[in-house]
């Protein structure tokens, strides 16, 4: 659906159902260069369970108008106000990679807007490779090769997809090669207000992480749970690419805290 942000249009998936205000609302905010597709097996999920379902294209990315934002502050803010826009109250935020730290800035900003925060392949701040940035500058074909050879764990790199017929890796270039790779880059690896924020989130939050994953490595993301206090599940075999290469791996551990906060005591399968 289309929802009118700041005087433009912005798209997000509703997992293949009508937005229904009445339901709880799980928004789930993409990485660098990336779309509301990496989420494509999560956001149907929950749709199709009970909840109401946003995963908006950040502005200037795919199917959402406007510029590029340049800072992962003004990520943050624009997601208060596209929440604000659709009209609900509270959301289930996640936020992968760079989108974790957007939803970091969310929860600065305007807490009273979460019920529930989720990290995947993430941390309180990400370094990015000045050659990484370099070469999205000039292109962002190029960027999205190299960012994509170090996000996918070995499995993806020899073919191998969780959804048959579909080539994660594909699918990650033909989306990286046509979005603002570039800005990304440079907002995520300008941010570094992840401990502060951390010590003031009062809702339930967890880190899922991969053991493979070369660009946030694990060992980042676990200590970044302790300085949130967040639960920590750590997916073997994957690398960071988690929400594309590790779909149903990733849905279960997003089941069990969003799931368990809004129907306590129901049996996850």
């Amino acid at each position: 659906m289309y929802i009118d942000v700041r005087g433009k249009q912005a798209y997000a998936a509703t997992g293949g159902k009508e937005f229904d205000h009445s339901l709880p609302t799980v928004m789930f905010v993409h990485g660098s260069g990336l779309d509301h597709r990496s989420w494509a097996l999560q956001t149907r999920w929950f749709a199709y369970n009970g909840y109401s379902v946003l995963a908006p294209d950040l502005p200037g990315h795919s199917l959402s108008a406007g510029s590029p934002l340049e800072s992962i502050e003004e990520m943050g803010a624009w997601l208060a106000d596209f929440i604000r826009a659709v009209g609900v109250e509270s959301v289930h935020a996640v936020g992968h990679s760079q989108g974790f730290l957007d939803v970091l800035e969310l929860a600065r900003q305007a807490p009273e807007l979460l019920k529930s925060i989720t990290g995947i392949g993430t941390a309180g701040a990400i370094p990015v490779n000045p050659a990484l940035i370099e070469a999205a500058s000039s292109s962002a074909g190029k960027a999205a090769e190299m960012l994509l050879m170090w996000g996918f764990g070995p499995d993806a790199q020899y073919g191998i997809s969780a959804v048959p017929g579909m080539q994660p890796i594909a699918i990650g270039r033909q989306i990286m090669a046509s979005n603002p790779l570039y800005e990304d880059l440079v907002a995520c690896g300008n941010y570094q207000n992840g401990s502060a924020v951390a010590k003031t989130i009062k809702v339930p939050s967890q880190l899922i992480l991969a053991r493979k994953d070369r660009l946030t490595p694990v060992k980042a993301g676990i200590a970044f749970a302790q300085e949130l206090n967040a639960s920590v599940s750590v997916i073997e075999r994957f690398g960071h690419m988690l929400p594309i290469e590790a779909p149903r791996q990733t849905l279960q551990k997003l089941r069990e805290l969003i799931a368990g906060l809004e129907q306590p005591g129901r049996e996850i399968r």
